[in-house]
């Protein structure tokens, strides 16, 4: 009998040695590790700071000079990059805490500013400040051409698309777009670009398409063009804008504003449109107006384009407004330069059937204004 205890003691303790063993080598419910390499971990960046100064601020203008710009610097312990957020649905980054942002809507008005803070393993802690900002809603005429020189129209702000839509920006057009003056010219204070019913290089219309890249671009501003349409089945005529990165990153992620267009085929109504990666080509972004005598009368197509939205009018009568709730580059490519487009198209997809009977058809261009 005692032989017995002395065996069950023994086989206890050797037992209770091996447990103890096998906790000690890594099953300790505290124990971090995974399959015996440590885990990673979080890192929370401290300490964070926001300051904001308004630009022209001072004892008699504290909410700023009306600019709308604002100076942001951020700081935080541990942290190895910031974004930034002004309330227009996106985030911007800075690698050192430094951000210029410019807010456009007019009047005084007041804004919350926010900043996060992010650690190196990506764990973020964010801030925020409002402020109480002055924006000017007078706007200054930045670039013009009032086509006031007869002759060739000016090569220092307006350059052409040459060809057909083969060649990779058309719509299925008839026109073959030219720089000749018989399609561009100015005359008596009016541009005036002409679609001809014409052979011409295997097309059987010519017409021009006059654009400013890379001679003037610009981001944000308002847009004025005073132009009278050509009438006639089977013309399109369109005042609009493009994004300059097209040639990086392609149509439509560059993003396209057009600010008029109009079909012969339906004379008198006017349209807006906006085209970008969520909806572009038959997009649904779009509204207009109906105008009697466009094709007998001057009026004004005019933009307004903050970072907020897009505003289109004819004389001051607003029939569009885009300004997507979600904001990310699928829907608002345009926080960067565009550039302006001016052309007839003869047909095409918007355009239509061409009347037989059509044999020519003019848009006059009193003047181009960009005010900011």
């Amino acid at each position: 009998m005692k032989n017995s205890n002395k065996l069950i003691a023994h086989i206890l303790i050797s037992l209770m040695t091996v447990w103890s063993i096998s906790c000690s080598s890594g099953d300790d419910p505290s124990d971090n590790s995974n399959n015996g390499n440590p885990t990673e971990e979080p890192i929370f960046p401290s300490g964070l700071t926001l300051q904001i100064s308004k630009v022209g601020s001072d004892s008699e203008n504290p909410n700023g000079d009306g600019s709308g710009t604002i100076q942001c610097v951020a700081s935080a312990d541990d942290a190895v990059k910031y974004g930034f957020r002004f309330g227009n649905g996106t985030e911007m980054e800075s690698l050192d805490g430094t951000m210029e942002f410019t807010y456009t809507s007019p009047g005084t008005n007041q804004y919350t500013v926010y900043v996060y803070a992010y650690s190196a393993t990506d764990h973020s802690v964010n801030t925020s400040q409002t402020i109480t900002l002055y924006v000017d809603d007078t706007y200054e005429l930045v670039w013009s051409d009032e086509f006031d020189v007869d002759g060739a129209p000016d090569s220092s702000k307006w350059g052409y698309n040459i060809g057909t839509g083969q060649n990779g920006w058309g719509n299925n057009e008839s026109q073959y777009y030219t720089n000749r003056p018989e399609n561009a010219i100015v005359e008596n204070g009016m541009l005036k670009i002409t679609a001809k019913r014409e052979n011409y290089l295997g097309s059987e219309f010519t017409s021009a398409r006059m654009l400013t890249k890379d001679k003037y671009e610009f981001t944000y501003g308002k847009l004025e063009i005073r132009a009278k349409l050509p009438s006639g089945g089977g013309t399109w005529p369109a005042l609009w804008l493009l994004g300059a990165n097209i040639d990086e990153v392609s149509w439509p992620a560059c993003g396209e504003t057009d600010i008029m267009e109009h079909v012969g085929n339906n004379e008198g109504f006017v349209q807006s449109a906006i085209h970008t990666p969520s909806s572009f080509g038959n997009t649904t972004n779009l509204g207009g107006q109906t105008i009697g005598d466009v094709t007998s009368q001057f009026h004004v197509y005019e933009l307004e384009w903050t970072p907020e939205k897009m505003v289109f009018s004819v004389d001051g009568n607003v029939h569009y407004t885009y300004q997507p709730a979600n904001k990310n580059d699928q829907t608002w490519p345009f926080d960067l330069d565009q550039f302006i487009i001016m052309n007839v198209a003869i047909g095409g997809n918007l355009g239509g059937t061409i009347d037989p009977e059509f044999m020519e058809g003019t848009m006059e261009v009193d003047y181009v204004r960009v005010y900011q």
